[in-house]
């Protein structure tokens, strides 16, 4: 033990302590009128403000809060002094900066805040994973009482970069409804110049103990994968795809999405924004204008056309609700999906695995809304953030120097044409890209269930675009117990593993990544079909099956599966359609209707049950949402909903009470 004298050794100044100072030099603006009416907050804004070295002469101007991500703490040249959880939110203090600046230079006063988010990616197979999907509801709160918390606020920056952090600030954004609003996209990563990208590198443990990978080369691919210190993951998973989906809605300023983090144009970006909320407040511009039912419907249809991440379909629900538009259903995702054309070759899905730099330079989400527009898919009348409608803001995009000269920089150091990665509707079709998602129903997934049918392997379908898979069960009730059977080699090919148990009353829905991933590059995971009530992470790719409902702690018949249970699988990824059903045994098949009456007979398998390392934070999560309407609703909190079945409660445990009989 160290002794407390050597704890304690510091310098002789330490005592020279000052007991009283000056204060601040100047006067506050302040008015007869200011005093009288101004409520008492307001006036000691104004001597807090100064107190923290504001001039006191400048205390007139708009004030604007950025909210920000931000972890880590860096020294004032850029080194670490203390790690943040991920590359996602390190350098967007940068872009607070920047922010900032333009404020302060058209006379704005810029606050900050910060509500840091974590990493997906390092809590994979962790229990910090229980924490991921509650902590995006909990951030938002946080968000929105920040807003309040400064009354005298005029407008509102977020900055945001990847899973859960920048899914929070757009629900918070869209929730202040008479405010101006503007989200400012965290950016992304760069590819390493040799290796594997941040998704892949995640299998190196599954590859290592299935001989497919040497103790060498995972370490020097690990090492290698996040080859720049900023931005979210180079593949389009859920933080890439919350950016694009951002800016579909209208929220960020143009081309905004998946720039390169620490670059030029990524700072400009920052700066643009900040004029952007000043002429929004200037013209009574507001996020209610902006956040609309047509606003939804076209991230929707943008989401659809990049192939995006399966957990937008849990955000954007949420979004929705905080904004007070119509929640998409699943029939609204299902024609969506139908409807829009898959147009971007990137990470996980491709067929070409371009890293999302690539889909940013060649036009990113302005680019894929022109041949959209062509399409007929979006509604250009909506408001965006620029003060312009979507028609006028494509209108500039097309003729644009920056859309030429962003082509000409990806030909130039990528040696790539632009029309590689963003393609027309004719030529994604030449090249195979299909619809992004299936919704699955049958006897397991009464209420349904989510595939990204676009990431099933093109070998496994047939020549009608359809995957058929039917074998027998191998049950896990743990993502734990699958992933170790996976690495010890229990898992063969042809196998269709159920994952039960992990939805949110389970574990707080967690991503099973580190399962989906591993199937995804293993040498024979993709003749390996998962079902799970749990969800993936964005780059998930493969016959995964998640989302299904009801979740087996719900009494959802995926909860009643059999090791050995006959499983009938088929995604039409053409038509997007598909069945999910149990047969019976091998000694006695039945058919679909017969297995729903004997799921229904049997009892839940008494392996499943929560998790006993779930945070009790997470169970009040999971139970505020489901009374809510569940995922499909967006794992939201309604208020009138809780409060209308709490006190349905209260009076049936008084009126319980009084049934009682007395002694």
């Amino acid at each position: 033990m160290v002794k407390i004298d050597n704890l304690m050794h510091q310098l002789e100044d330490i005592y020279d302590i000052k007991t009283v100072a000056r204060g601040p030099i100047g006067k506050l603006p302040l008015t007869d009128n200011m005093l009288r009416k101004s409520p008492s907050g307001n006036l000691f804004g104004l001597s807090q403000n100064v107190g923290m070295g504001w001039n006191p002469n400048m205390l007139d101007g708009k004030q604007v809060l950025l909210l920000s991500t931000q972890g880590g703490l860096k020294d004032e040249d850029g080194h670490p002094l203390a790690l943040g959880y991920h590359t996602g939110h390190w350098e967007v203090d940068i872009l607070m900066k920047e922010a900032a600046n333009e404020v302060s230079q058209h006379a704005g006063i810029p606050f900050a805040a910060y509500v840091s988010d974590p990493c997906d990616g390092r809590s994979q197979g962790t229990t910090g994973m229980f924490d991921s999907f509650p902590y995006r509801n909990d951030a938002a709160t946080v968000y929105r009482r920040l807003i309040r918390s400064l009354p005298t606020r005029d407008a509102v920056l977020g900055i945001g970069t990847c899973d859960k952090g920048l899914p929070a600030m757009t629900i918070a954004l869209a929730s202040m409804q008479d405010l101006p609003t503007v989200v400012i996209p965290g950016g992304v990563t760069l590819p390493p110049l040799y290796g594997e990208d941040a998704g892949k590198v995640q299998t190196i443990g599954a590859r290592y103990s299935n001989d497919e990978l040497s103790l060498e080369e995972a370490a020097e691919l690990g090492c290698m994968a996040c080859a720049t210190p900023g931005g979210g993951c180079q593949f389009l998973g859920t933080a890439a795809t919350a950016q694009v989906v951002a800016e579909a809605l209208g929220m960020t300023v143009p081309h905004a999405a998946l720039a390169p983090s620490g670059q030029k144009v990524w700072k400009e970006m920052a700066r643009q924004s900040s004029r952007a909320i000043i002429a929004m407040e200037e013209e009574s511009i507001s996020t209610k204008d902006i956040v609309t039912d047509d606003a939804i419907h076209n991230a929707m249809v943008v989401h659809a056309s990049f192939g995006g991440s399966t957990n937008l379909l849990l955000h954007i629900p949420a979004i929705a609700h905080a904004a007070k538009c119509k929640i998409p259903s699943i029939e609204d995702w299902h024609r969506i999906n139908k409807e829009t054309p898959r147009l971007v070759s990137v990470l996980p899905n491709g067929p070409t695995p371009h890293p999302t730099i690539r889909a940013f330079l060649a036009g990113g989400v302005p680019e894929v809304m022109l041949h959209l527009r062509d399409l007929g898919l979006l509604r250009e009348h909506v408001m965006t953030v620029t003060g312009h409608t979507l028609q006028e803001n494509l209108d500039w995009w097309e003729q644009s120097e920056r859309r030429q000269k962003m082509k000409q920089k990806l030909k130039e150091a990528d040696q790539i044409d632009a029309d590689e990665v963003i393609m027309s509707k004719e030529k994604a079709e030449q090249r195979g890209l299909t619809s992004t998602v299936t919704f699955p129903t049958g006897n397991i997934a009464p209420e349904g269930a989510v595939i990204k049918s676009t990431s099933i392997d093109p070998a496994r379908l047939d020549e009608n675009q359809v995957y058929y898979h039917k074998s027998e069960a191998k049950v896990f009730t743990s993502e734990a117990s699958a992933i170790e059977a996976i690495k010890t080699k229990q898992i063969k090919k042809g196998d269709i593993m159920v994952l039960t148990g992990c939805g949110p009353l389970g574990t707080g829905m967690e991503e099973t990544y580190q399962v989906t991933s591993a199937l995804k590059h293993l040498s024979y995971g993709k003749y390996v079909t998962l079902i799970t009530d749990a969800r993936f992470s964005g780059v998930s790719t493969g016959a995964c099956i998640g989302h299904v409902g009801p979740e087996g702690l719900a009494e959802g018949p995926i909860g009643k599966l059999q090791d050995g249970d006959i499983i009938e699988v088929r995604i039409d990824a053409k038509n997007l359609e598909g069945s999910l059903n149990f047969l019976g045994k091998p000694e006695q098949e039945v058919s679909p209707e017969e297995g729903a009456h004997v799921l229904a007979s049997r009892p839940v398998n008494t392996a499943i049950k929560p998790s006993k390392h779930l945070p009790d934070d997470t169970r009040l999560w999971a139970a505020l949402q489901k009374v809510s309407g569940g995922t499909w609703k967006g794992s939201v909190y309604d208020v009138d909903r809780i409060i209308e079945v709490l006190e349905a409660g209260e009076k049936a445990l008084e009126d319980n009470r009084a049934a009682q009989p007395t002694r």
